[in-house]
């Protein structure tokens, strides 16, 4: 029988570099919040439980984690003493639990859910305390993973108290760990600050550990899974290490992306083979494309579905609640929100669709809009199957434009449309004949005074 899981999440850092009122794991990457990615890789390896632990300087932090996990997923470090001190603060949040527990961090979005199950997986055939380390290009300022002539692993030094043979070791220490609960915690009450920061390191229970007689193993993976962020750029460094693993995916399983370097994915994007999607799109959280779909150039789209064989674009904005079905076609300069498109429908020019359901095959003109706001409340347009709502329609909602029926140009529809009527709401044209004429002669003679 498999051991029970449980995570508990560093997020206590002050992210002074930062500069920003926002706490530093509620930063994003990919449209989604680091402390965010660290919870769903935890959860997707197993883990029934986890803890969140940040300081008293970040409620944003804790209302973020309750409101993810329930009420008793918060631990607070007050004030910080380092990461041991901090693992310590989730002990009361984890009483009772028999299981491995792992440590991970808020500020290191991308450690895969695959690496946290290889790291479970080695703490239960092994038994000890499992480490993730991984190979550094450029090792300075990492601590380094000190293993011993059997390979196994010795101690964890810190860059800044590691000898110089220490700090010619590259195998680095991501600080990701995993132990028995009860262990860990007794380990933990034996950690002392005596180095160069004065801190309580967690990495000093590998050693603490080895005395007791519990060995400890090194799970190798990729550098960028330990990726921390610390500031604003290593935030976009970070956003870059995402957005390229998001494009070659995508690519990988069938998606045309003509200049992959300029669209831009969020975390949850779904995008079926065939689509095409030409450069300069940005897509936004909640977004899901169908077979055969093309995204034209500079499209912004978000919370959106969009049917198999649709066009968009170019130019055109797609927000939150925007569904289209198969073989729609929006066009530029085109915004929508909150609407349904049926099959074949479109609005090819310059139009806003706000809270609509557009029927299938329906047609909107070039400047149609949806009036759905009087300051307080929003309300829908309904437009039926095969209508057509010539240019510069103005559509005040509530209000329902029948099945087959049109719209004269510039009209002011306020009054539903029966099905098959014409609906024509504008001024009467007044032709004065030579106004104009008269007009300029005056204004001439005007300047000649």
């Amino acid at each position: 029988m498999s051991r029970a899981r449980a995570a508990i999440v560093l997020a206590a850092g002050q992210g002074t570099r930062m500069k920003s009122d926002l706490p530093k794991v509620l930063h994003k990457v990919g449209g989604r919040a680091m402390l965010d990615w660290t919870i769903a890789a935890a959860q997707g390896a197993g883990a029934q439980r986890v803890v969140v632990v940040t300081g008293a300087h970040a409620p944003q932090v804790g209302e973020h984690a309750i409101k993810a996990l329930g009420a008793g997923s918060l631990a607070i470090q007050d004030p910080p003493l380092g990461t041991a001190h901090a693992v310590r603060a989730a002990e009361a949040a984890l009483a009772g639990f028999d299981g491995d527990v792992i440590v991970l961090y808020g500020d290191a979005p991308f450690v895969p859910r695959e690496r946290i199950e290889e790291i479970f997986a080695l703490r239960a055939a092994k038994g000890g305390i499992a480490v993730l380390g991984f190979e550094a290009r450029d090792p300075t300022g990492y601590g380094r993973l000190i293993a011993d002539g059997d390979g196994a692993l010795e101690r964890i030094v810190e860059h800044k108290d590691a000898g110089e043979a220490e700090r010619t070791v590259k195998l680095c220490n991501s600080g990701v760990l995993c132990a028995d609960a009860r262990v860990l915690f007794q380990l933990l009450s034996l950690v002392k600050n005596e180095n160069a920061k004065g801190e309580y390191y967690l990495t000093d229970i590998v050693a603490l550990g080895r005395s007791a007689g519990f060995a400890s193993q090194v799970v190798v993976g990729a550098e960028a899974d330990a990726l921390g962020v610390n500031s604003r750029a290593e935030l976009a460094a970070a956003e870059a290490v995402f957005q390229d693993r998001a494009r070659a995916a995508a690519m990988e399983a069938g998606v045309t992306l003509i200049d992959p370097a300029s669209v831009f994915f969020s975390h949850d994007t779904e995008i079926a083979s065939d689509v095409v999607i030409e450069p300069g799109v940005f897509f936004g959280p909640g977004v899901r494309i169908a077979r055969g779909a093309r995204i034209k150039a500079f499209c912004h789209i978000e919370g959106a579905e969009i049917g198999e064989g649709a066009n968009v674009g170019p130019s055109a904005r797609l927000r939150p609640g925007t569904r289209l079905g198969a073989n729609v076609k929006i066009g530029n300069f085109v915004e929508i929100k909150n609407a349904t498109f049926g099959p074949k429908a479109q609005a090819k020019h310059l139009s806003y669709v706000g809270d609509a359901d557009i029927g299938a095959r329906a047609n909107l003109g070039c400047g149609a809009i949806t009036c759905n706001y009087d300051g307080f409340d929003k309300y829908r347009t309904t437009i039926g199957e095969d209508a057509f709502i010539g240019s510069d329609t103005a559509l005040v909602a509530p209000v329902t434009v029948g099945a087959r029926a049109y719209t004269g140009s510039g009209s002011v529809i306020t009054k539903d449309v029966p099905d098959d009527a014409l609906a024509v709401a504008r001024g009467r044209q007044h032709n004065l004949e030579g106004w104009v004429k008269k007009f300029r002669a005056k204004k001439q003679a005007g300047k000649n005074e």
